[in-house]
């Protein structure tokens, strides 16, 4: 045998040992794969079935979102009044002048905001039928309640719609200055042929208007140009970081830039001015004197009636120009309103017969609060649905009324300040103790020492007083007044809220937390005895 002989067969037994060692290591990546699939498939039988049972009952519900806040229904039973009032005076936006100011007065869940947000979208609708440029911008006071946050949003919302004008007309220009250089705009107007309405006509006629307007491709250009000079000087407003003044100014040129009637609608107007005094109202009733191709009118909406007799006059004679108060609804129309709703938010038949006068007559001893009588229904349907009921039944909107009635009580609590925390961890303490008709003598000795063990600075009993009355007006506890002859007056209290879930919440704050054994603080009351 010849070495090439050799050779060859060697390299031929290498090719076959790497065959099978490649084939090995192939049928072993499929089997790993066929393991790996195998396993997954029976980890996946072994997770069905945790949501089975849920998905397979009937749903209740058929548009959750109709009985939310945030919805804004295509018609509002009872408020025609107040929305036919809003329409009278708003109507001259779509005529090109300035409407009125308006203030919308009422208790909470009463329809101020769904009244002026449809009325709103109506007037927006309306002004893009006829081709009248109005704008409503809506900005909510209690989430945004400075001057500065407000000034900002306001300006960054104009700024967006004035860069998506220019780039839409630089967009139009540039079509334009195509069918100038390949004709001449005379020539483009008379060669036109009347062809079959399309799509495109609207923009055609646009195109067709502005190579009237400009007789040149020059002439183009140098509105192309200027258009991209006024986009590049645009800066968007930061949230936080530039002067005042600076943002008014911003602000000004942004909703001046072209002519348009722009109403904007303060939600919680009290929590502005609560926050930041009437400065940003002050600026924003006087800007139609100073404005050139804009025009604004202010929608503020209160719960507070009054709010204003902490206004400069000024700004109260400016912005008070309408008022429109909105009365609470009676149970009957709270029915009205929720069979309205519940018509569209449950499937057919979900309800029985005396699940919505519950919720109304409930909602009634709320001073008439719609927002509170819809929370009620759409809760009730939630644990209805939850325990995989075939109706809503009244058990379930009395089991609604206590879940919102203490979900409320735990959000109040939890926003407390430090100091009333404090306060109310004493009187719970006393309580859980076996002390009724707490006083303040009892509750102040407790409350020292607390605040020695966290570390808190110690208020004077006056002003712990002034904290025990505050929790009263909250509703977490009742005091009254006592009369203890020579010995003077006193407060005696004791909560209105359940105890443990109350200092659940309380400990959750990190410093009452550290308090390991609060046994001992107890003894403070007899301290003064």
């Amino acid at each position: 045998m010849t070495k090439d002989n050799t050779d060859s067969e060697t390299e031929s037994a290498d090719d076959a040992t790497a065959d099978d060692s490649t084939a090995a290591r192939d049928r072993s990546a499929t089997s790993t794969n066929l393991d790996f699939d195998s396993m997954f498939e029976e980890s996946s039988d072994e997770s069905q079935g945790l949501f089975d049972d849920l998905l397979s009952s009937e749903p209740i519900f058929e548009n959750k979102e109709v009985l939310r806040p945030s919805y804004t229904p295509h018609e509002l039973p009872h408020r025609n009044d107040q929305i036919n009032q809003m329409a009278t005076i708003l109507v001259s936006a779509l005529r090109g002048d300035t409407p009125s100011n308006i203030l919308i007065y009422g208790k909470t869940g009463t329809g101020k905001t769904a009244s002026a947000k449809f009325v709103s979208q109506e007037l927006e609708s309306t002004s893009q039928k006829y081709d009248v440029p109005c704008e409503v911008e809506y900005i909510n006071c209690e989430v945004t309640d400075t001057q500065y946050r407000v000034l900002a949003q306001l300006a960054n919302k104009f700024i967006e719609k004035n860069e998506a004008r220019i780039e839409s007309k630089i967009e139009t220009l540039n079509e334009v200055r195509e069918r100038l250089q390949s004709t001449e705009s005379d020539e483009l107007i008379d060669a036109a042929e009347p062809t079959a309405p399309n799509a495109d006509d609207a923009d055609d006629e646009e195109i067709r208007s502005l190579a009237e307007e400009y007789d040149s491709v020059e002439a183009v250009d140098a509105e192309i140009e200027s258009l991209t000079a006024d986009l590049d000087e645009i800066d968007p407003v930061p949230m936080t970081g530039w002067p005042t003044d600076r943002v008014y100014s911003t602000f000004f040129d942004a909703v001046d830039y072209h002519e348009r009637v722009v109403v904007i609608m303060l939600d919680e107007i009290d929590k502005l001015v609560e926050k930041s005094g009437d400065d940003t109202l002050y600026n924003l009733s006087r800007m139609n004197s100073e404005l050139t191709n804009s025009r604004i009118s202010i929608m503020g909406i209160s719960n507070d009636l009054k709010f204003t007799d902490f206004l400069d006059p000024r700004v109260k004679s400016s912005l008070g120009e309408e008022e429109i108060v909105f009365p609470p609804y009676d149970a009957t129309q709270l029915r009205d309103i929720l069979q309205h709703r519940a018509d569209v938010a449950f499937k057919s038949e979900a309800l029985t017969s005396d699940v919505i006068p519950l919720c109304a007559a409930f909602a009634a001893q709320e001073h008439g609060d719609a927002r509170r009588a819809l929370d009620l229904l759409r809760t009730a349907g939630e644990l209805a649905e939850r325990s995989q009921a075939d109706l809503i039944e009244e058990t379930h909107v009395r089991q609604a009324q206590d879940k919102i009635e203490l979900d409320r009580v735990v959000e109040v609590v939890r926003t407390l300040p430090t100091q009333s925390k404090i306060v109310l961890f004493s009187i719970i303490l006393l309580e859980k103790n076996g002390v009724h008709n707490i006083n303040t003598g009892e509750v102040f000795n407790i409350y020292k020492r607390l605040c020695e063990e966290i570390d808190a600075d110690v208020l004077t009993q006056r002003r712990v007083t002034d904290l025990i009355s505050e929790l009263d007006m909250l509703g977490i506890v009742n005091a009254v007044v006592v009369s203890k002859g020579r010995y003077g007056r006193t407060k005696e209290m004791n909560l209105s809220v359940p105890i443990d879930e109350t200092e659940a919440v309380l400990l959750s704050d990190s410093r009452l937390g550290d308090i390991d054994n609060v046994q001992p603080f107890v003894q403070a009351r007899f301290d003064n005895d």
